[in-house]
Order: C-alpha cells, then structure tokens, then sequence
C-alpha cells in the first residue's frame, strides 16, 4: 500500500514531519522515512496499529498520546505537548518530532472536523516558545 509522503512543517528552528498512521506491514519503511527526517521522537495520537518494540529499537522514543478521531485533544496532552516540545527543542534545536493520528495525512483538504475547528477558534495559548535562532535572536512561537 502506497501512503503518502510525510508533510513537514516547520517554524525557525522547530521541524514536524506528519507521518501516516504505520501497520506493522509497513513499519520498515516508516522507520526509513523517520530516520530520513532524523526523528528521534514520534507522537502517536491515535489507539496502535503497529508494535512500537520494533520504532524503539532504532532508538525512536515514541509518545502515547491519544484522544479520539476528529475529537479535539484532551487538556492534559495539550499541557503534556507543550512542555515536552519547549524543553525538546530547547535541548535540541533543529531536531524532528514526528506525529501521526489515524487518517489525518491521507485526508489533509478539509480534514478539520467541526469538533476540532470549534477548539481552535477558542483556543487561547497557555504558553509561548521562546529560544534563541542561530543568529542569537530570540524569537517567540506560539503553539496550539
């Protein structure tokens, strides 16, 4: 089965490639395509498909973090996401975390669902990233 390749976004020094939701048929290629990215850390959104014993062993730590298809993010990930990529990139600027949910990439046009537009629209930042680029400006990122 062909997916489609990850999509990368990227902001200064702060890189997400995202993945398809990998099956244990296609876990090898998936690890290639993280270790192309150099991705040392996946997030996981989604309920498994995959045996993550095999990610771990190319030194991928992979995090749980899942909350249901279409359904905005429960509180605690939000805060748990936030301080983990703060400290993430602060350790390792420029480095890739990964994340993949369950169907997200393959339906990208219009793959907001009303549940998930509602949360953005009241979402208000609880924090804002601040690092410095390589220049030694500071810069501020706000992530939802």
């Amino acid at each position: 089965m062909n997916h489609p390749a990850p999509v990368k976004v990227t902001y200064k020094n702060m890189r997400f490639p995202i993945t398809h939701n990998p099956t244990n048929v296609t876990l090898n290629k998936f690890i290639e395509e993280l270790k192309k990215y150099g991705a040392a850390t996946i997030v996981r959104v989604c309920e498994a498909a995959y045996d993550t014993t095999l990610v771990e062993k190319e030194g991928i730590h992979v995090l749980k973090w899942p909350f249901g298809d279409g359904a905005p993010p429960f509180k605690q990930i939000v805060a748990d996401g936030l301080h983990f990529v703060k400290i993430k990139f602060r350790e390792e600027p420029g480095c890739y975390i990964a994340v993949h949910c369950t169907v997200g990439l393959g339906r990208r046009r219009g793959a907001f669902k009303s549940k998930q537009l509602l949360y953005l629209e009241r979402y208000h930042p609880k924090m804002r990233l601040r690092f410095k680029d390589s220049n030694g400006h500071i810069n501020n990122c706000c992530i939802q």
